[in-house]
């Protein structure tokens, strides 16, 4: 079945951001988390240390409308840069404005609100916001309060 998903690095901290995003849509992970110590060494790259093999190799997170999060911890050792910026957003289109809110309001603890939740002139409530692990979201509700 085809799907669409969103994949996202972060530099050791993939397991708590899942960990918030799973409290927050309140699903499950689709598989048990897999680690870097599961993967085979790779040609020429020096052993992991130990607390590279319990980094994040793979993750995966269904949120809303059968959209799956993915993500992984990216490793310096490895030559991984992680540049934050606004590369990736997330836009949500929850079914109720009550939905909306909930998840808005979950999603802004610790994080920035760019725009609050607001009726916008095509008609919808629309609102962003960066989450406290940086990542950028977006709302867009069609049903009318």
């Amino acid at each position: 079945m085809a799907r669409t998903s969103t994949y996202l690095n972060f530099m050791g901290n993939t397991e708590a951001a899942f960990n918030f995003y799973r409290s927050v849509f309140g699903t499950e992970f689709l598989a048990p988390i897999d680690r870097m110590g599961s993967a085979p060494a790779m040609p020429g790259q020096p052993p992991l240390s130990e607390h590279e093999k319990n980094l994040v190799l793979h993750v995966a997170l269904p949120i809303t409308g059968g959209h799956v999060l993915m993500g992984t911890d990216m490793m310096e050792s490895m030559g991984h840069t992680l540049k934050m910026g606004n590369n990736v957003n997330l836009n949500l289109e929850p079914d109720t404005l009550a939905e909306t809110e909930r998840l808005f309001n979950a999603l802004a603890q610790g994080g920035e609100v760019g725009m609050p939740l607001q009726q916008m002139f095509w008609g919808d409530t629309y609102g962003t916001l960066t989450d406290k692990f940086g990542i950028h979201w977006m709302f867009n509700c069609t049903e009318k309060s």
